[in-house]
């Protein structure tokens, strides 16, 4: 579960213990049987090491795209012109940061025009883009952000889509948050499968000669075996990427981010990450749950992390991002919380005064 633009993010809470894996959709079971080497699974070309050698920074010296027209500009405007100056300047705290964007366009000559667009504008600007593919057959386990691509054809079509997209241009993409992690805590009913499609999502997106990319590897508190982790994001693709992505819309403190990715990098070999720092400044709920809905989901009294820079001085972080929307709602966990991915003024105020 991840909490974009759409709103989830999960799952196994510090303190919860091995055993208990957060299901919300209720899924449980062990990861399939070892696939097929990755060469049978790949779409074409050959099967390079890491994309840029350990030690490398591929995103060193980007300014990442701050775009203009957003719900938190949107609301900054319309609470100064209503008087509501404070809330104004708070709010622009969020409206005035590079944020990723979440790829919403199904049909692939839609996706095709909606990345271009995207990727121009902030070409235009001198900056680069970050973009999140959030499509995958069963996305979020059928929880508050299911949806997603009807087959494994249909998925391969709109990644192809988003390629095309992009082209020669410059842009960070992040593959399928949740992904690889929901496959390794059961929730995923082929794990084969799923792996295939991220496999070659990363291969067609790589060769696009200036495109960044990096797989999706969970949060440090969903799953704890970093080996069974990294032998997860070898057959997903992850020694084509540029790296992994750690804590996409969730609260875990960039420290323990730090501390977590630095262990699944030596367990990939040298592997290089990117930490979503959009909702981490007060670190997560203490907690599984607040108010009767699970604590990943809009908890109460968080606050914006870190801004968004690829000058980390992190050991093998290559960027700091704000990848969720924030203000966006994680998804309706209780009464009156507005549906994933809905612009939550209310809560994107909370964030911004807390930081």
């Amino acid at each position: 579960m991840i909490v974009s633009r759409f709103g989830f993010r999960g799952r196994l809470l510090a303190g919860t213990g091995a055993a208990l894996v957060a299901l919300v959709a209720g899924c449980s079971g062990a990861p399939d049987e070892p696939d097929p080497p990755p060469s049978t699974l790949r779409a074409d070309g050959p099967a390079p090491g890491l994309a840029v050698p350990p030690g490398d920074n591929p995103l060193a010296g980007m300014t990442f795209f701050v775009d203009p027209d957003t719900p938190a500009a949107g609301q900054k405007s319309r609470w100064a012109a209503a008087g509501r100056t404070d809330d104004a300047a708070q709010i622009d705290k969020i409206a005035s940061r590079p944020i990723a964007y979440w790829l919403t366009a199904t049909d692939p000559a839609e996706i095709t025009a909606e990345v271009d667009s995207v990727v121009r504008r902030a070409g235009a600007a001198g900056q680069m883009p970050v973009l999140v593919a959030y499509h995958v057959p069963q996305r979020d386990c059928g929880s508050y952000s299911a949806g997603g691509a009807d087959s494994a054809e249909e998925y391969r079509a709109w990644i192809r889509a988003v390629a095309a997209g992009i082209g020669s241009q410059a842009a960070t993409v992040v593959v399928e948050p949740d992904a690889v992690a929901h496959a390794l805590d059961g929730c995923k009913a082929s794990a084969s499968e799923r792996f295939a499609l991220l496999d070659d999502a990363v291969t067609v997106l790589k060769q696009g000669p200036s495109t960044r990319v990096y797989l999706d590897a969970g949060n440090p508190t969903w799953i704890r075996d970093t080996g069974a982790l990294a032998d997860a994001l070898r057959r997903a693709g992850v020694e084509r990427a540029d790296g992994f992505a750690l804590n996409v819309s969730n609260f875990v403190s960039t420290p323990d981010n730090v501390e977590y990715g630095g262990r699944l990098a030596q367990a990939l070999g040298g592997a290089r990450f990117v930490i979503d720092t959009s909702r981490n400044g007060a670190g997560p709920w203490p907690g599984g749950e607040v108010d009767g809905g699970p604590s990943w989901c809009n908890p109460p009294g968080r606050a914006l992390g870190a801004e968004p820079t690829s000058d980390t001085d992190l050991p093998g972080v290559d960027a700091l991002l704000w990848i969720k929307r924030p203000g966006d709602s994680d998804g309706a966990c209780r009464p009156g919380e507005p549906v994933a991915g809905e612009w939550w003024p209310d809560y994107a105020l909370g964030l911004a005064t807390r930081s």
